[in-house]
């Protein structure tokens, strides 16, 4: 296969457009200090987010931030791959990111969101804010990662990979939700979900009292939808939830304050299994059966990073709850038995074929 040209033509002082050659794949390859690409998104390493067209024949960018005419730029545009027209494009696999702790049982964190993900049909990535040892019994010890670790790692997946969804759990320190917040400004990903993990299911405190403030004015106002749970409600609206009515009233201070649309889970205690959504002024309740299973743990990674692979896939806010809401209840009702404490989900239930057995 040989390489196509692409023709790069000024066509007006601030816009210079990049038409890829017929029958083939706009790719680029990063070049000095030029461009990165990402998915079909193009940045510069400095500026950031340059394009955000997808398809078609013609790619807009900001004027080059390097001097020269635009013309000049053509050969850092590397066309590749060329397509069989005769072929039927396949599909590309949808992808989500998982920004958050590893849990070394499992059950929770970065792996359970791995294998919520896979199972839900999407191409799954991680960045990691901190390494757990922990058990169905509790937790044991925090070790964070750098924000400049954190960064290097989010930025690793985006230059190469470029998420359909991401998925924010637990970020236990300032630092690192700026970096989070810093980084998702610049590649500006279509569909974030926020799940304000600060207290573990086994009751172990996961974010410092002094980062709550800035995960509220550095994330939500990002986010496409929070998840939080009562308590994570109440400490996030300043707001006592005892009743359904206090959920409501919780979920629209939420949602008015940092313009995201919020789940407000229920249970502990309140309303059941029924869960609230708030978004653009509407109120919607999901209704669910609570299942007699006191192995829980994880259930609010499993949920988000659910919600996150919906969205990945295309689907609108409501379909992505509700489909995640039908698949936590079977990785509950499967009534996984593990571990001595609070053990964790099947998160596998739906496996079928050759390779289970």
């Amino acid at each position: 296969m040989g390489q196509a040209e692409s023709q790069v033509t000024p066509e007006t002082d601030n816009l210079i457009w990049v038409m890829p050659t017929e029958g083939y794949t706009q790719k680029a390859r990063m070049h000095g200090s030029c461009l990165k690409m990402a998915g079909s998104r193009f940045f510069h390493p400095q500026k950031g987010l340059l394009s955000t067209t997808i398809g078609g024949k013609a790619y807009p960018f900001s004027t080059p931030p390097i001097g020269g005419a635009a013309a000049d730029w053509g050969h850092h545009l590397l066309s590749l791959n060329k397509n069989n027209a005769s072929t039927k494009e396949t599909e590309t696999m949808k992808t989500a990111l998982s920004i958050a702790g590893s849990d070394s049982s499992g059950g929770a964190g970065i792996q359970a969101d791995l294998k919520t993900m896979t199972m839900n049909g999407v191409f799954a990535m991680s960045a990691i804010t901190a390494l757990t040892a922990q058990n169905t019994t509790g937790v044991r010890a925090i070790s964070e990662v750098t924000p400049d670790f954190l960064a290097q790692q989010i930025d690793a997946v985006f230059e190469d990979i470029f998420p359909d969804a991401v998925k924010i759990g637990m970020v236990a320190s300032i630092g690192l939700i700026e970096t989070i917040a810093e980084r998702l400004r610049f590649y500006q990903p279509q569909n974030i979900v926020v799940d304000p993990v600060m207290v573990a299911t086994s009751g172990a405190r996961l974010i410092s009292e002094d980062a709550v403030d800035t995960l509220k004015r550095e994330l939500l106002p990002l986010a496409t939808v929070v998840t939080p749970n009562i308590p994570e409600a109440e400490i996030l609206s300043g707001r006592t939830i005892r009743t359904a009515e206090d959920m409501i009233a919780a979920a629209e201070h939420i949602s008015t304050a940092y313009g995201c649309a919020v789940l407000c889970k229920g249970g502990h205690a309140i309303n059941d299994a029924n869960d609230l959504l708030c978004a653009n002024g509407t109120i919607r309740w999901f209704h669910g059966k609570r299942i007699d299973n006191p192995n829980t743990h994880g259930t609010g990674c499993t949920l988000s990073s659910a919600i996150a692979s919906n969205l990945a896939k295309g689907d609108t806010l409501e379909t992505a709850v509700q489909r995640a809401k039908d698949y936590i209840s079977g990785a509950l009702g499967d009534m996984l038995d593990l571990g001595k404490g609070n053990g964790p989900m099947n998160h596998a239930f739906d496996l079928t074929g050759r390779f289970r057995d």
